[in-house]
C-alpha cells in the first residue's frame, strides 16, 4: 500500500471541498480533514490521511506517529539541557559532570571508532581460555555481569504479596524476540533469520573472529535459540499472567533444576542468600534452557556466551558495530536510516540517568497548573468508570462490589516522582571508554535493583521518567502513571477544549484504569495482589465477551496473508473500548457541571459538535504513517493493535461515534447493537 500517493489524492480532494480554518481548536487541526472520505468508510483516513501528508516518512523511521512527533520535541528539549550541563563545566562527581561525560563519550566517534573492539577483548579471551573444569564459574560470571545465558532471575514486586519482593526465575529472551522467527519456514520468517545469521557473523568478525569461527559460532547460536524456542510460549499464551505464578520452595528449585548448583547462584550473581521460596514463569522453557547447559560441549557454550557477550555490548562500541545492528532492524522493520548519533547518543545518556535529567526536564517544561488539571481530570475519570461498573449487566453484585474497592485504591502519578534516584554513588570516568562506562552503568543499575531484595517495595517509584511519551497501569502497585511529557497536544492542552481534551488524554486515562480490569489486570485486588476476586459466572461472562473481541480484531488483513492478532492485543483492545466509553461519560458529566448544551449550535466549535471533536481528537492521536515491514513487526511482536485498527474496529463499537456522525446500516464501519462489544 503506498500510503504517501494516498494521502496525496486525498489532500487534492479535500481542497476542492474547502477545509476548515482552524479558529477554536488547539489540538485538532481540520485542515488535515479528508472530506472525499466518508465517516462511515474509513474514519482514521477521514481524520488523519491529511496529517500523513503532512508527515511523510523519513528513511530515520519504519513509522512515524503523534507519539513521535511528541518524542522529537522532547529530544530537542532533552538535548538543550544535556548540552547547557556541559557548557557549565561541571564538577567532577557532580550529577551533572556525569549526564554530560556519558553524552561526550556517546558522540566521540572518532575515539570510538579507533578503539573498534578492543574495549571487550580482553573479556573474549577470557571466555576462550576458561577451562573446562570452571565452566560453572564462567557462567555465573556471565549471569552477573553480562546477559542471561539459558535462563533468567531476578527480584521484582510479589505476584502475591505486593508490598515485599520475590524472586522470580524465567526463561531466556530469544535474540529476535518471538518464537516464529526460529520456527515457522515462511517467506518472512526465513528472511529475519537469514538476517539474524548475517548479524551474528558480521558482529563476531567486528570482534575480531575468521569467517570460519564466526560462522561456527553463529550456528551454535542459532542451534540453541531454535531449541529454547521450541519451548517458548507463544505471544497468546505469554498473556495468561495467572501461569506465570510457579511458587517453589528451595528445595522444590533445586529438585527440578538438578543441573544448577542454586544456592551457589544466587550469593555469587546477586549477592543474596538462597530465597526460601521463588517464582518460577516459564517453568518448561527454564527447564530446556537448563538441559542444554548441562548437554551442550564446551564449544557450543563458549560460543553462545560469546555472541551474547558481543551483542550487548555492540551499541557501546565503533560503527562497524552499530551498522550491523541497523542492517538487521532494516529488514526487520524497513527503516532505510539509522538515527542521527546524537539521538542515539541521548537515547543512552537517558538510559543511564533518566531521572537526573527528568527533574531538570520538569522544572523547566511542566507546570504545577497542568498536574492540577490532570488531577481532576483522573477523579472525573475515575467517578465514571464507577459509573459504568455499578451499571454492568454482565457482572454481579460482589463482584462490582470489589471492582470499586480496587478502582477508589487507584493510586495516581502525575507528571514526575515525589522523590528523585540518587545517582551519587555511580561512577562515570572519561579516561575509561565509552563500552567501560556504560558497564559500570548497568552494574549500578543492576546493584540498584538486588539492594531491594528483603526490603519493602518503596511504592514512590516511577518506571518511566518525566520525559517520557507514554504512559502506563501497573496492576501491582494498582496505580496508573502519567508522565510529563505525554501531558501536550494533541493528548492534552489546558487551551483546548474538554472535547480535544477528553478525546486526547482523556481517554488514555480511562485506558490505563481499565487496564486494571482487563483480562491480566482482573487478576489481581486493589492492593495489587494476585487474587481470584471474580466468581466463575462473572469469568464466563467476561470470557465470552472477550472473544467477540479478539474475533472482531481477527477478522482484520493487516497485510496480504496476515491478520491482526486478537488474542495477543485482548488487553489493549479491551483497554482502547473502555477509554472511549468511560472518556465520553466523564466528558459528558463535565459539560453537564458547566451547564453547556452540546447539542447546541452555540456548542459547535468550526462547525463540529463537541461530541465529533471527541472522536476526531481520539483518531488524531492515532494519525501516522508506517512501512509494511514495521506493520508485519508489530503485528507479531506488539500487544497493541495496529494505529488504524485502534480507532476504525474499536469505534464500530460504540452507538454514540455512530450518531455524531450519521453512520448507519450499509456504511463500512457500521456495527449492529446485538453485534458490538461492551465490556466496561
Amino acid at each position: 500500500m503506498n500510503i504517501k500517493n494516498i494521502a496525496m489524492v486525498c489532500i487534492a480532494a479535500a481542497a476542492v471541498t474547502s477545509c476548515g480554518n482552524q479558529q477554536g481548536l488547539k489540538s485538532l487541526n481540520t485542515e488535515y480533514l479528508c472530506d472525499s472520505i466518508a465517516p462511515g468508510e474509513d474514519f482514521y483516513d477521514y481524520v488523519t490521511l491529511g496529517w500523513q501528508k503532512a508527515h511523510p516518512l523519513t528513511d530515520e523511521y519504519s513509522r512515524y506517529g503523534q507519539f513521535n512527533v511528541l518524542s522529537d520535541e522532547n529530544e530537542k528539549r532533552v538535548k538543550d539541557i544535556v548540552l547547557s550541563l556541559g557548557e557549565t563545566k561541571p564538577e567532577k562527581g557532580t550529577v551533572a559532570y556525569k549526564v554530560a561525560t556519558v553524552y561526550a563519550l556517546a558522540m566521540d566517534s572518532v575515539r570510538r571508532n579507533e578503539e573498534g573492539a578492543k574495549p571487550i577483548l580482553a573479556d573474549l579471551k577470557r571466555i576462550e581460555e576458561q577451562p573446562a573444569d570452571k565452566m560453572g564459574e564462567l557462567f555465573l560470571w556471565m549471569q552477573k555481569n553480562y546477559a542471561n545465558p539459558f535462563f533468567g532471575a531476578g527480584p521484582m514486586e510479589d505476584f502475591n504479596d505486593s508490598n515485599n519482593y520475590a524472586m522470580y526465575v524465567s526463561a531466556y529472551s530469544l535474540g529476535m524476540g518471538d518464537r516464529d522467527y526460529y520456527l515457522l519456514e515462511d517467506e518472512e520468517n526465513t528472511k529475519a533469520r537469514e538476517a539474524y545469521r548475517t548479524l551474528i557473523v558480521t558482529q563476531m568478525k567486528n570482534a575480531g573472529y575468521s569467517e570460519e569461527d564466526a560462522n561456527r559460532i553463529m550456528e551454535n547460536v542459532l542451534k540453541i535459540e531454535t531449541k529454547i524456542a521450541e519451548e517458548t510460549w507463544t505471544r497468546e499464551e505469554s498473556r495468561d499472567i495467572a501461569r506465570m505464578n510457579n511458587v517453589r520452595t528451595a528445595e522444590e528449585l533445586a529438585s527440578m533444576y538438578p543441573e544448577l548448583d542454586w544456592k551457589a547462584y544466587f550469593p555469587e550473581t546477586m549477592g543474596i542468600e538462597m530465597p526460601e521460596k521463588v517464582i518460577v514463569t516459564e517453568i518448561n522453557t527454564v527447564k530446556r534452557g537448563l538441559e542444554l547447559m548441562s548437554s551442550l560441549s564446551e564449544r557450543e557454550i563458549k560460543d553462545f556466551y560469546l555472541w551474547l557477550y558481543v551483542d550487548q555490548a555492540s551499541s557501546k562500541l565503533s560503527d562497524a558495530f552499530s551498522d550491523a545492528n541497523f542492517e538487521f532492524e532494516k529488514v526487520l522493520s524497513g527503516v532505510k536510516e539509522q538515527r542521527p548519533r546524537w539521538k542515539r547518543a541521548l537515547s543512552a545518556t537517558e538510559r543511564a540517568l533518566g531521572e537526573a535529567i527528568g527533574q531538570l526536564y520538569v522544572e523547566k517544561y511542566f507546570p504545577e497548573s497542568s498536574k492540577q488539571y490532570m488531577l481532576d481530570l483522573v477523579e472525573n475519570l475515575r467517578t465514571a468508570l464507577g459509573e459504568h461498573i455499578q451499571n454492568l449487566t454482565w457482572m454481579s453484585d460482589s463482584t462490582k462490589e470489589n471492582a470499586l474497592k480496587k478502582l477508589a485504591a487507584f493510586t495516581v502519578k502525575i507528571g514526575y516522582p515525589d522523590k528523585w534516584k540518587d545517582y551519587s554513588s555511580m561512577n562515570i570516568d572519561p579516561e575509561k571508554s565509552y563500552y567501560e562506562n556504560m558497564h559500570e552503568v548497568s552494574m549500578w543499575h543492576q546493584a540498584d535493583t538486588y539492594a531491594k531484595w528483603g526490603k519493602p517495595v518503596d511504592k514512590t517509584e516511577w518506571g518511566m521518567t518525566p520525559q517520557t511519551v507514554n504512559a502506563y497501569y501497573n496492576p501491582m502497585a494498582n496505580e496508573i502513571v502519567f508522565p510529563a511529557a505525554i501531558l501536550q497536544a494533541p493528548f492534552f492542552d489546558p487551551e483546548a477544549t474538554d472535547a480535544e481534551n477528553y478525546g486526547g488524554i482523556g481517554v488514555v486515562i480511562g485506558h490505563e484504569m481499565t487496564h486494571g480490569f482487563d483480562d491480566q489486570g482482573r487478576n489481581f485486588d486493589a492492593q495489587g495482589n494476585m487474587v481470584n476476586w471474580w466468581t466463575e459466572a462473572d469469568v464466563e461472562a467476561f470470557n465470552a465477551l472477550a472473544q467477540k473481541l479478539v474475533a472482531q480484531f481477527d477478522a482484520v488483513e493487516v497485510l496480504p496473508g496476515l491478520n491482526a492478532n486478537g488474542t495477543y492485543t485482548l488487553g489493549e483492545n479491551i483497554a482502547d473500548q473502555g477509554g472511549l466509553r468511560v472518556s465520553y461519560t466523564a466528558f459528558l458529566a463535565s459539560q453537564a457541571k458547566k451547564g453547556v448544551d452540546i447539542n447546541s449550535e452555540d456548542a459547535k466549535v468550526e462547525g463540529f459538535t463537541p461530541t465529533q471533536i471527541f472522536y476526531m481528537n481520539y483518531a488524531n492521536i492515532w494519525a501516522s504513517n508506517i512501512r509494511e515491514e514495521e506493520m508485519r513487526r508489530l503485528t507479531i511482536q506488539d500487544v497493541h493493535s495496529l494505529a488504524k485498527n485502534r480507532v476504525n474496529v474499536s469505534l464500530r463499537n460504540i452507538t454514540p461515534f455512530f450518531e455524531a456522525f450519521g453512520i448507519k446500516e450499509g456504511d463500512k464501519l457500521y456495527r449492529a447493537p446485538e453485534d458490538q462489544v461492551i465490556i466496561w
